[in-house]
């Protein structure tokens, strides 16, 4: 079976940074992945577009991907997104032994233990944590202890145990943000080749950022 790797974010607009790391990871670990927005971070603002809108969004970016999916999950929900709740209902609709992946840039994963039971997403999930050149986040000491016998540099080793090792992945290095192109978007600029040509060939898709403040 095919790695499931999950990728969550609040994608407030989904852009081609987003994009191009989704079919990078993909390829490298031919491996399904789903496109996972978050309803409140617990960590963030609000997003600028509603739930509905964000899926809209997504679904219209990959339309012809067939090893990228959406999954609404934590939008149905409601409440803070935990990453911990999604990855046990994940668990309980899946092969015991198939492999589930998480996929986080380094910033993030330095981060890790701020997020809530976060040892315990171990047991659940591998982690794949993006990397660029010249760029990097230094983890703690307490994260550095936990993932110091889990790191890996085989594809092969996240394919082959449902959970638990660490692998960073390089990526190609596209600086891309949605703040900053919400901040385009504002300003009633062009965002052509920031994100996806479906989305700016229908105006209602990035409407809600026209408008925004932030």
């Amino acid at each position: 079976m095919k790695p499931l790797v999950v990728f969550g974010g609040t994608f407030d607009p989904v852009h081609v940074g987003h994009l191009r790391v989704a079919l990078e990871a993909s390829e490298f670990l031919d491996a399904d992945v789903r496109l996972m927005p978050a309803r409140t971070p617990p960590h963030r603002p609000a997003p600028v577009a509603s739930a509905e809108h964000r899926v809209a969004m997504l679904k219209r970016a990959i339309e012809g991907q067939k090893n990228l999916s959406v999954d609404a999950r934590e939008l149905l929900r409601g409440g803070p997104s935990y990453t911990l709740d999604t990855l046990i209902e994940l668990r309980a609709e899946l092969p015991a032994q198939r492999s589930i992946a998480l996929l986080l840039g380094d910033d993030a994963f330095a981060g890790l233990p701020t997020w809530h039971r976060w040892r315990d997403l171990f047991g659940l999930a591998h982690f794949v944590v993006l990397t660029r050149p010249n760029h990097g986040s230094t983890v703690s000491g307490e994260l550095d202890a936990e993932i110091a016998a889990r790191r890996t540099q085989d594809a092969d080793d996240i394919r082959r145990s449902p959970s638990g090792k660490v692998l960073n992945l390089a990526v190609t290095p596209l600086e891309v943000s949605a703040s900053a192109i919400r901040a385009i978007l504002a300003a009633g600029r062009d965002p052509r080749w920031l994100v996806p040509d479906a989305l700016v060939a229908d105006a209602a898709m990035l409407a809600p950022y026209r408008t925004s403040t932030r």
